[in-house]
């Protein structure tokens, strides 16, 4: 099939989710979709650069959460200039049928008629014409009215996805086979999902085709309180004072099992959710030993290990089978068997030390990005980076001062009621409740040495009075 070959084909990337089974490196503010962890791009990069190759990209939304807007922004501008118009961003997580029905009624507005894929951003795929035929093949039973699934054809009894019991072929002259669903199956156990593999039954990818239209009138039969809260939304303002308020569904729960007219488009494509590091393992090549490393990594006598440093060296001796995950300020050591009950232990991280479930050291603004690299009660030392042409907020802090040495590039700082501008190697002194603002005029990055001192030196003591972002 060409591509491209429906001029209304639209497409929607979820870009919500934790990933916090892949702690340390996956956390609440950089989740798994954020990272690069099959390739060069990140997850949410390849899956918008995967759609356009069906899509335009005016066809093309995101649906994030708000403490995720900026970077999401950031990351599909790299990708094409026009995708981040079209970021909506949630106030607060509501699982995946609000979200779509959000991003389906904004593209309904446009045209009733619009034939819309659905896809996490967070999924990693290897044959991307399967992918892309199978995606056509399901907008042509879309095109009928089918609310339709893409379901992967199982490589294993796995216990970790949901299952789809597909029934009699719906005789579309589609280059896939196409079948209407007899049932789904939350996630079985071992001994059910051998069962079920060997029944012929497909795993539920959380992929969805359908038109626009048919999709907002399944939301009104089915779920009419998100029908008329999503139609009565009209600006950020009205969706911030209400999103909370809409039921925690998914769309799976909340409209395909309720819907009778479903169907599904087998697909093998070399899919993985990538929602584990035993399913990195599993999904990338290793070495003669088994291993797969990522960063500076050492190994001796050591096998069928995953390896992954993204702050200094890690050297292994004389182990086999395990997972270590080293970050900044966190490491995680574990039996490659047990990387499915991480959630567990970052429960018991977030009771003891919730910031290292929240944050890494090094974190994305807007603006640029900062790193801690030290701090203690009563002080916190920052190396910060500001984009060429990009400014802080105009600020203060009730509880801190702070002390900034410019490292490279050219600062231009209001401090008080002065402005300045300071060049490598020189510095200024922000005092105690003084409005300042730090802003790039350059066209190279800015750098900077921050020290704040003060009783508290929290991120949450910031009073915003002007903001490029929004943020006041």
């Amino acid at each position: 099939m060409s591509d491209k070959i429906m001029a209304n084909s639209y497409a929607i990337i979820l870009a919500g989710g934790s990933g916090s089974r892949l702690w340390p490196l996956s956390r609440t503010l950089r989740p798994k979709q954020l990272l690069p962890l099959n390739g060069e791009q990140t997850l949410l990069q390849q899956t918008a650069c995967r759609l356009l190759k069906h899509v335009d990209a005016g066809c093309l939304l995101t649906v994030t959460h708000q403490d995720h807007k900026f970077e999401v922004k950031g990351q599909l501008a790299e990708v094409d200039a026009q995708l981040p118009a079209a970021v909506l961003a949630e106030p607060c997580a509501r699982n995946t049928l609000p979200a779509i029905a959000w991003a389906v009624w904004e593209i309904f507005k446009q045209d009733p008629e619009a034939i819309v894929g659905v896809f996490p951003s967070d999924h990693a795929i290897g044959d991307e014409q399967g992918f892309l035929s199978a995606w056509q093949s399901a907008e042509l039973a879309a095109a009928q009215g089918y609310l339709v699934l893409l379901g992967i054809t199982p490589s294993e009894p796995a216990t970790g996805y949901g299952y789809i019991q597909p029934a009699e072929s719906l005789g579309l002259n589609a280059a896939d086979p196409v079948l209407s669903v007899s049932r789904f199956v939350e996630k079985p156990d071992l001994e059910n999902a051998k069962r079920f593999v060997e029944n012929g039954y497909l795993w539920n990818s959380g992929m969805f085709v359908f038109r626009a239209g048919d999709f907002m009138h399944m939301l009104e039969c089915h779920q009419p309180e998100i029908h008329h809260a999503i139609t009565s939304m009209s600006g950020m303002a009205v969706v911030e004072a209400s999103y909370d308020q809409l039921p925690n569904l998914s769309i799976d729960y909340g409209l395909a099992e309720k819907e009778k007219k479903v169907a599904v488009v087998p697909v093998s494509m070399d899919w993985s959710d990538l929602g584990s590091w035993e399913s990195i393992y599993q999904h990338r090549g290793k070495d003669e030993s088994g291993n797969i490393t990522q960063g500076d990594v050492l190994t001796l006598d050591t096998q069928d290990s995953l390896l992954w440093s993204s702050n200094g060296l890690l050297a292994t001796l004389g182990v086999q089978n395990i997972a270590v995950i080293q970050t900044a300020d966190a490491t995680l050591i574990c039996d490659r068997n047990r990387t499915e009950d991480i959630k567990q232990l970052v429960a018991q991280v977030q009771t003891t030390h919730p910031h290292l479930t929240e944050t890494h050291l090094t974190v994305h603004r807007p603006w640029g990005i900062y790193t801690v690299l030290e701090q203690g009660p009563n002080f916190k030392i920052k190396c910060i980076m500001v984009n060429p042409g990009a400014k802080l907020s105009m600020q203060m802090h009730k509880h801190r001062s702070e002390h900034w040495v410019v490292v490279s590039g050219t600062a231009k700082i209001t401090n008080g009621t002065q402005q300045i501008q300071l060049e490598a190697n020189q510095s200024t002194y922000i005092p105690k409740t003084h409005r300042h603002r730090l802003e790039n005029p350059g066209t190279l990055p800015l750098q900077i040495i921050e020290v704040q001192c003060g009783e508290y030196v929290g991120e949450d003591d910031i009073v915003r009075f002007d903001d490029t972002y929004d943020r006041a």
